[in-house]
């Protein structure tokens, strides 16, 4: 499914127009985006948890010559799945 498709199904099941449904969808991105950069979790009760997860310095290794490289430590986007999204896959 792409942000068009979702903004169609969001269009059809909230009775709103493209324009306002497109409007609805990014300001939700651009609320959890604006969240994890402030650090902060933004938790969607049933559906899951989005969080800054932070991955550590590690020594990496160039592919075309071989040489050992230092990978510096960063912050990245995490999602974790809620219960009643993980039962509604099965």
């Amino acid at each position: 499914m792409t942000k068009a498709d979702l903004v169609d199904l969001v269009a059809k099941k909230a009775s709103l127009t493209n324009k306002a449904a497109k409007e609805s969808v990014q300001a939700m991105l651009d609320a959890v985006r604006d969240a994890l950069k402030r650090g902060e979790k933004v938790v969607v009760t049933g559906f899951g948890t989005f969080s800054v997860r932070s991955r550590a310095a590690r020594t990496g290794r160039n592919p075309q010559t071989g040489a050992s490289i230092q990978i510096p430590s960063r912050k990245t986007p995490g999602f974790t799945a809620g219960k009643a999204l993980k039962k509604a896959i099965r």
